[in-house]
């Protein structure tokens, strides 16, 4: 039994990890050292690292919006059927392509482009934001949707909708445009082209 018993205490020493403990000696003073005093030197070149050189961004492509849209205004202006003194609502560009274009500026040369036609009475920019805001929707809502642009052309008396989109690759986006009669929905002008830069 005891034999046992001191196997079992062996092994819960060895096991645990214990040790037996053993004498300390006492801790030496530290003796004060003295600083270092660090000399400026010439700079090694040999040891740093190459320059790298920054790449260039990729180059941002600008868009000619103003080309891209005065000729398919000169086509819808020429299309049949369409009244001369009518009132146009100018939905704001939607951009479907695969990336990020600045559509508020295709917008802006949709509104020169429209600004001297003898055709069509363009609905001010202040009307159209005062028509939103009645019908509870945010100055900046391009509208999205065709049956909104109708329901806002509605509001403001107009007897057509302009309703253009940006399609496909970014790199060379296609522009897409249409001629909407508000009372039915109808269109009467389509046409697209690409968009220049």
């Amino acid at each position: 039994m005891k034999k046992y018993f001191l196997m079992v205490a062996m092994a819960a020493l060895i096991l645990g990890g214990c040790t037996l403990p053993t004498k300390q000696q006492p801790a030496e003073p530290q003796q004060p050292t003295a600083p270092v005093i660090v000399e400026p030197g010439t700079p090694e070149t040999s040891g740093q690292p190459p320059v790298e050189t920054v790449p260039q961004p990729p180059k941002v492509q600008t868009i000619n919006w103003s080309a891209s849209v005065q000729p398919m205004v000169a086509k819808m202006l020429q299309a049949d059927g369409v009244q001369a003194g009518s009132v146009l609502l100018l939905d704001s560009v939607k951009n479907s392509t695969n990336g990020s274009l600045p559509v508020s500026k295709a917008t802006a040369a949709l509104h020169d482009a429209l600004a001297t036609n003898n055709k069509f009475q363009v609905v001010p920019d202040s009307q159209l934001a005062t028509a939103k805001q009645s019908l509870g929707l945010s100055v900046d809502d391009s509208l999205g949707s065709r049956s909104k642009a109708i329901g806002l052309a509605r509001y403001v008396n107009a007897q057509y909708v302009l309703y253009s989109t940006v399609t496909g690759e970014v790199k060379a986006p296609m522009l897409k445009m249409q001629l909407m009669t508000v009372p039915s929905g109808e269109i009467v002008w389509s046409g697209n082209g690409a968009v220049q830069h």
